[in-house]
């Protein structure tokens, strides 16, 4: 047996719930330390639909404590793990879309009552399914740093790859939440200059230790959108120079449409793209990407010190001020 905090709606309560016997490819890990993304408190809070009753969490580190047969891990691996869960056969799978595939399943987003009970990182054990991309974590790498990967950064790393070489451009960065500030970090580390915007002011400070420089309203050659707010997608856009590029990464709830000028897309050859979740090669580049940086930003400073499992109510509540993570040690 082991314990899972389920999420009902109103509330989350701790549940004792059996281990199953793991399949062909299937991993389980006792979780060590589990951050709280921030589409977990929009999911708590109402504003974003999800499977309920359900384990969330999605951001986790763990040990593998037992192994399937043809499973991606080995026991005694301090491992993170991947968001989406893959066929591998679909058409999008195939095409190299496998975030996108036709039967998607999703750590943290799995009815608590269906065939994956042990689907989310607010518990003390997970089963990772076949299809889950599994990375092992280098040694020297702190829990608080290593959990994160499996979405913020990796989605980072995701979201840089379609703004193509940064080294000498100028990028903006909207929203300075985890997100923002490690894209931050990576576009600093890749060469770009870096500004950020927020609307708040904490957080802007706290972006200056990961590389970026506050706003001062100038052209941009790439902008990257983690904000969710359409006021700041558009005004990203109308700033971009002549051959920009603009990556929408946070609008991943309903809010107002922004206009776009086709004319003006043409005649300053634009790029607009969108990225949602991630491959496995992004979680990979995550972890190379932490454990290479580990000594350059603070990134243990953006996590908060875990509360205990019994306290995971308040985990889910906000997030600590000064901090851009909670987290649970289950």
């Amino acid at each position: 047996m082991t314990r899972a905090a389920v999420w009902t709606g109103p509330g989350v309560h701790i549940r004792s719930v059996a281990i199953p016997d793991l399949r062909d490819g299937e991993t389980l890990v006792r979780v060590r330390l589990a951050t709280v993304c921030g589409s977990d408190l929009h999911t708590v809070g109402g504003r974003r639909p999800a499977p309920c009753p359900s384990v969330l969490g999605h951001e986790a580190v763990g040990d593998v404590v037992a192994a399937g047969h043809n499973a991606p891990a080995t026991v005694g691996q301090r491992v993170v793990w991947s968001v989406t869960v893959a066929c591998g056969e679909c058409t999008r799978c195939r095409s190299g879309r496998t975030a996108k595939c036709l039967s998607v399943r999703k750590i943290g987003h799995e009815p608590f009552d269906g065939d994956w009970a042990l689907s989310g990182a607010y518990a003390e054990h997970i089963v990772l399914p076949a299809g889950a991309t599994v990375v092992p974590v280098p040694a020297r790498l702190p829990d608080a740093v290593a959990a994160p990967a499996a979405c913020a950064t990796a989605t980072v790393m995701a979201a840089l790859e379609p703004a193509g070489n940064l080294t000498g451009r100028r990028v903006l960065i909207c929203g300075a939440g985890m997100l923002g500030v490690t894209a931050a970090a990576a576009c600093t580390d890749a060469g770009a200059q870096v500004s950020i915007t927020d609307v708040d002011i904490r957080r802007l400070h706290s972006a200056r230790h990961f590389g970026a420089a506050p706003d001062r309203g100038d052209p941009v050659d790439v902008a990257i959108d983690f904000s969710g707010s359409s006021d700041a997608v558009s005004d990203a856009l109308a700033r971009l120079d002549i051959g920009g590029v603009l990556v929408v990464a946070g609008s991943v709830l309903p809010s107002p449409p922004v206009p776009v000028d086709p004319e003006t897309v043409v005649r300053r050859w634009l790029t607009i793209t969108g990225v949602h979740n991630y491959e496995p090669r992004h979680l990979r580049a995550a972890v190379y990407f932490l454990d290479r940086t580990s000594d350059v930003y603070p990134w243990s400073a953006a996590v908060a010190e875990p509360l205990p499992f019994d306290a995971v109510a308040d985990a889910l509540a906000s997030t600590p001020t000064g901090k851009l993570r909670a987290s649970v040690a289950p």
